[in-house]
């Protein structure tokens, strides 16, 4: 298991990777990335078991992924290709015509770590919920991860998902919002705000339990602890605490970052403020 030295190093250069490559394409979505880089390399470096090589596109016999608010795509393929689904070299191909990167997942072009298309708001927890109950109907004791925004679960959609999950008994599914407070017009509270989502999904029937998303160990005590907490008849929800935009001070906390690219000068700031690791591609 690799040590919390060794994942902050992988932080770094995810981080590395995301600024990189929304700048060279002058699009995508770098402060939703950042926000989520301590969960994804938690994720894929600690908690999930999977196999990366040969990738098993139905997930069978083991942990699946399933990212909702498809637009932090940045985050999901540089964790992707650090993991080891496909080689890092891709990565310069983000966004770019015949890209198989494209600017939120898809599967058309058989990108290894990629099972449905999201990006369209609202749907991903529905699509989690159908492939953990298929888990348990078909046997399969492994466990269903799942990621959201805060701001899509203004979409009606989430909440027939999560009223679906908790009367079926889906506990072997794993969902954590990302609670940045941001959306693409402003903050989430402004834009339709969440009096108090701890006892929305409660009252749906699902367990819940907090976590700082932008501490490694913190990250990885919340999913082991969602872990502990599975197959106990309850679908698990975590609430992320996370800042847009996290380890690039300049972006840190405002939506403006939410689908803005970096200039050449404020690219320069952010690698020179997460350095080199793994090497970059």
């Amino acid at each position: 298991m690799k040590s919390t030295a060794e994942l902050q190093d992988i932080v770094s250069q995810v981080r590395r990777d995301i600024v990189r490559m929304v700048h060279a394409v002058q699009s995508g979505h770098p402060g939703g990335s950042l926000g989520c880089a301590e969960f994804f390399t938690v994720l894929y470096h600690r908690i999930m078991k999977y196999s990366a090589v040969p990738f098993n596109m139905a997930g069978e016999n083991e942990d699946v992924f399933i990212l909702s608010n498809g637009h932090i795509s940045p985050v999901f393929y540089s964790t992707l290709a650090r993991a080891g689904y496909f080689e890092v070299s891709e990565l310069a191909t983000f966004r770019k015509l015949d890209s198989r990167l494209q600017g939120h997942p898809a599967t058309e072009e058989g990108l290894p770590g990629i099972r449905v298309a999201t990006g369209s708001l609202g749907q991903g927890l529905s699509v989690a919920v159908g492939i953990a109950l298929s888990k348990k109907l078909n046997g399969d004791d492994r466990t269903v991860f799942a990621l959201m925004g805060d701001g899509e679960l203004q979409e009606g959609q989430n909440w027939e998902a999560i009223m679906y999950a908790a009367h079926n008994g889906v506990d072997n599914l794993i969902a954590t919002v990302d609670l940045n407070g941001q959306q693409i017009d402003g903050s989430t509270k402004d834009i339709m705000g969440f009096t108090d989502m701890r006892s929305k999904f409660e009252a749906f029937g699902w367990e819940v339990l907090e976590m700082d998303g932008n501490n490694i160990d913190s990250v990885y005590q919340g999913l082991q602890s969602g872990i502990d907490a599975s197959r106990k008849g309850k679908p698990v929800l975590i609430l992320m605490k996370t800042e847009m935009g996290n380890g690039v001070d300049f972006m840190m906390g405002s939506h403006a970052w939410h689908g803005i690219a970096p200039n050449d000068e404020q690219l320069a700031q952010a690698l020179a403020q997460n350095p080199e690791t793994l090497g970059d591609y």
